[in-house]
């Protein structure tokens, strides 16, 4: 197949295109504007081709990968780059709560926008099938365990744009028949998170510099972490399974798991690994930010044939390893 792929030097992106890679016979497209994410990672497993962002050309069914160093707020550059992709993958946005409450506009400009640019271009190059990375934040302080018919109350400008995203995707799929599939993911962790921000990546990053893990509030606030190889699966199926257009679906754990608690486990982990027990401190809580979160799968079970495989008790072990272990393998 032929992929598009925006945001794909994230960690997200490179372990999908990893996957895909590794699967063999895919043409790949990578669109990003290297903000955040690093070509380092991709060229550790797989030739990287640069094209012209001014003159991509047609997507061939070449397998290979190749990257356009541009922004989604490009239309006209979104425009020429899905040009011949059979499914685009959007990831690329302003992730995160804090980002956004510090720049709301920003976060709108990049999630809003962005997204409305990737899907007018999806209509008009007539691409099959559109996966938009959503996140639990639109649903907002709602009862848990969320689901997609939960009436969404987001707390967050961050929540808001994701929102946004979402109900464009409904809109495009019903009006001009793209096959478009939003996937509400947990919080993502696993090997190959050197740079992600969330919180698991971050408190291993600080242990092994040897600094204090900091707990926005008393730690009571849950989240559901989904190992990153059960995500891009989801990923992979959402692209690819018949009839699922316009569909929105929670891609996690359905396990509800306290910051407090996740730390309790992460602890040992680093020290079985060499990592000296850090000091937990309590900040204050932070803006914007629920207090309860976690997932009914059941509808991505039923639909996608999808279901996590992989829990804290199983990812977190694996996950510390490829830290503490030079040039590790993603």
């Amino acid at each position: 197949m032929r992929w598009l792929i925006t945001g794909g030097c994230g960690f997200i992106g490179r372990m999908l295109i990893r996957r895909l890679v590794d699967e063999g016979g895919h043409a790949i497209r990578v669109v990003d504007n290297l903000s955040v994410g690093q070509t380092d990672a991709l060229t550790a497993f797989t030739a990287l081709t640069r094209e012209d962002a001014e003159r991509p050309g047609p997507m061939a069914d070449t397998p290979g990968v190749t990257l356009i160093e541009a922004d989604i707020r490009d239309a006209a550059a979104m425009a020429r780059a899905v040009d011949g992709a059979q499914v685009i993958v959007h990831l690329a946005a302003n992730t995160g709560v804090e980002p956004s409450v510090k720049d709301p506009m920003f976060d709108c400009e990049s999630n809003v926008t962005g997204t409305l640019n990737m899907l007018e271009a999806a209509r008009h190059a007539g691409t099959d099938t559109f996966v938009f990375a959503s996140s639990g934040a639109p649903a907002g302080e709602v009862e848990p365990p969320i689901h997609e018919e939960l009436a969404p109350h987001p707390v967050s400008p961050y929540g808001a744009s994701k929102l946004a995203g979402e109900g464009y995707c409904s809109a495009y799929a019903r009006t001009f028949g793209v096959k478009t599939v939003c996937l509400r993911f947990g919080n993502v962790y696993g090997p190959g998170s050197t740079h992600k921000s969330s919180v698991v990546a971050k408190f291993i990053r600080r242990a092994l510099a040897g600094e204090k893990l900091e707990i926005y509030g008393d730690g009571a606030q849950t989240r559901d972490y989904i190992f990153i190889t059960d995500l891009v699966d989801a990923i992979v199926k959402a692209a690819t399974v018949p009839d699922v257009g316009g569909e929105v679906f929670q891609i996690a754990t359905a396990a509800e798991t306290s910051v407090g608690e996740m730390v309790d486990k992460l602890l040992p982990v680093l020290e079985a690994h060499g990592v000296a027990r850090p000091e937990v401190i309590h900040g204050a809580p932070r803006q914007g930010d629920v207090m309860r979160n976690y997932s009914d799968t059941s509808k991505a079970r039923r639909m996608l044939g999808w279901q996590a495989t992989h829990d804290l008790d199983t990812g977190l072990p694996k996950t510390v390893a490829w830290f503490t272990t030079p040039a590790g393998d993603v």
